[in-house]
């Protein structure tokens, strides 16, 4: 019986123990919030260039060109209500044809990433040609994406849509843009949430340095950081995750080169 208390008295203590290391663990942040699926909304799409999806390469995003930079032509750009001046940029919807002849039935839904803009038309009624104007939320598909939920002659088809995880392989991405003084960075393949809210640069010879929002999915650090191995700090917009790419690009580093890190929201 003395055993029995003895190996009961062990276990609960290192059950206790164990309890409190993951309670640590939460309050400093080692766990990984999960960006879930949300509920499904209505809306419209369209979609615009041809089969080539050329017309969609460059974008308001700032991705540049969306196949030798992982995005493809499984992409939309958004109305004005959905991109929220840029922060929108990255996120990831599934869209499903709805309530409509032009629909295909046997397709459940696809994928596809926000990587540009569809501005306001305020000339044409919301209702006929103004399909981006606000407060409409519409999504105007690269041609080969609007293709796999619906024939293309129809123009424009209700949809239903929610955002999901991003699925990306690999790191996050850094494409640096700008000179001596003025560091700008397009942020890419963000998994998750796929969005950035705020992002932070450090030199191996300075402190934390606050980066501002540019646009899309660009920020800026108006710094002389020549000459330094550069890490980034970067907070999700959607989970507020906060993660930190170390020694991302080397002392060497240049403008016009893109540096991968090793690790990316979930």
């Amino acid at each position: 019986m003395a055993s029995f208390f003895r190996s009961f008295g062990f276990n609960f203590i290192l059950v206790v123990l164990i309890l409190a290391i993951a309670g640590k663990s939460n309050a400093l942040g080692y766990t990984h919030p999960i960006f879930r699926p949300g509920p499904w909304r209505l809306a419209h799409a369209t979609f615009y260039g041809d089969e080539s999806a050329s017309e969609t390469m460059g974008g308001a995003c700032g991705y540049g060109n969306l196949f030798s930079n992982g995005y493809g032509t499984d992409t939309a750009a958004l109305s004005s209500t959905l991109f929220n001046n840029g922060y929108a940029c990255g996120t990831c919807y599934q869209i499903k044809c709805y309530n409509s002849p032009h629909c295909y039935k046997y397709v459940p839904f696809t994928t596809v990433t926000a990587t540009n803009l569809c501005p306001p038309n305020w000339s044409q009624d919301s209702n006929n040609g103004g399909w981006c104007n606000p407060p409409r939320a519409h999504f105007d598909m690269s041609k080969p994406a609007f293709m796999k939920i619906g024939a293309w002659k129809a123009g424009i088809v209700p949809v239903l849509f929610r955002r999901v995880p991003c699925i990306k392989p690999g790191g996050i991405r850094f494409a640096f843009q700008g000179n001596g003084y003025w560091l700008l960075v397009y942020v890419m393949n963000v998994a998750g949430g796929g969005d950035i809210a705020s992002m932070w640069v450090k030199g191996t010879r300075t402190g934390w340095i606050s980066m501002s929002h540019n646009w899309g999915a660009s920020y800026q650090a108006f710094a002389t950081l020549g000459g330094q191995a550069l890490s980034f700090k970067i907070q999700s917009y959607s989970t507020k995750e906060t993660i930190i790419a170390y020694n991302v690009a080397p002392a060497n580093w240049n403008v016009g080169l893109t540096y991968k890190s090793n690790v990316n929201f979930h």
